[in-house]
């Protein structure tokens, strides 16, 4: 089976700290999230979620199929990832806002409590010389108000983002069931952001974490070179004292997106180097 894999699996800390499983790139096929699910089972994670594009479909047959795998395996579905971040053409922009709507009911049939969209670095102007931010605003409100019908939440991931924007946004679409969810590698200034691999020296994305960790309901921890059993790119004993002075009680994924062939071991050296720092 082929499989473009840059896991996220999941492992748990006690009854506090609850670390989620999540799938970046996964070909979008049944059996090749199937694997996913069965191969994180394996692993002994505790939640798995999933980028919208490894669905198959979304007719009802199919996800009931995938719901009762992740419940046969013991795996409650964390959330759905949705691509929509706004800052397009207004044509765009509603064919984005109309997939998270989609995403929304894929969710709420699922049993997943959270669908993520995203956020980066908020222009003056969208794709037709508009003032963006009023119109990303009433985009977030009108997918958040969808949600709430549903019963379901909305996560915006910073990608990359600082922690003003984020905290911004949160605030300025003022929905209760709109949070955060944060990406500890796509932060402006941090490794995982453009130019992929390099720091801004001049910029403290770990503070940025510390602004928006009161706000957030999903951490997204991401590893890049953990090969030694360390994570050489991102500060994971600062990260985690962050995660726990802040009293954090949500899931956090493992995000693997190096280069290496062997990725389930690279998780599993992550999923190594989190245990220790926090339980």
């Amino acid at each position: 089976m082929s499989l473009a894999l840059r896991e996220l699996f999941a492992l748990v800390k006690d009854l506090r700290q609850r670390v989620e499983a999540a799938e970046l790139s996964m070909q979008p096929n049944d059996t090749s999230l199937m694997f996913f699910i069965r191969t994180a089972a394996e692993l002994r994670m505790e939640v798995v979620d999933f980028y919208c594009g490894v669905l198959a479909s979304h007719e009802r047959q199919y996800l009931a199929s995938i719901k009762r795998l992740c419940l046969e395996s013991g795996l409650p579905i964390g959330y759905i990832g949705a691509n929509a971040l706004l800052q397009g053409t207004a044509a765009e922009n509603r064919e984005q806002i109309a997939d998270a709507k989609s995403q929304v009911d894929a969710a709420a049939f699922l049993g997943a409590p959270l669908v993520r969209v995203f956020c980066a670095t908020v222009p003056e102007s969208n794709a037709d010389g508009e003032p963006l931010w009023p119109t990303m605003i009433e985009g977030y409100r009108e997918i958040a108000d969808y949600a709430a019908t549903h019963g379901v939440s909305i996560g915006l991931q910073n990608h990359p983002s600082t922690g003003d924007e984020m905290l911004r946004i949160r605030s300025d679409v003022d929905r209760a069931n709109f949070a955060l969810l944060m990406d500890t590698g796509q932060w402006v200034g941090a490794p995982g952001a453009p130019p992929k691999g390099e720091s801004d020296p001049s910029v403290d994305y770990y503070a940025y974490m510390e602004q928006t960790i009161p706000f957030t309901t999903y951490v997204r921890c991401k590893f890049y070179e953990v090969e030694s059993g360390t994570e050489e790119w991102l500060d994971y004993d600062r990260i985690a004292d962050i995660i726990r002075r802040s009293g954090f009680n949500g899931c956090i994924s493992i995000v693997y997106e190096g280069q290496r062939e062997d990725t389930v071991e690279q998780v599993r050296l992550a999923a190594a180097q989190l245990r220790a720092l926090l339980t």
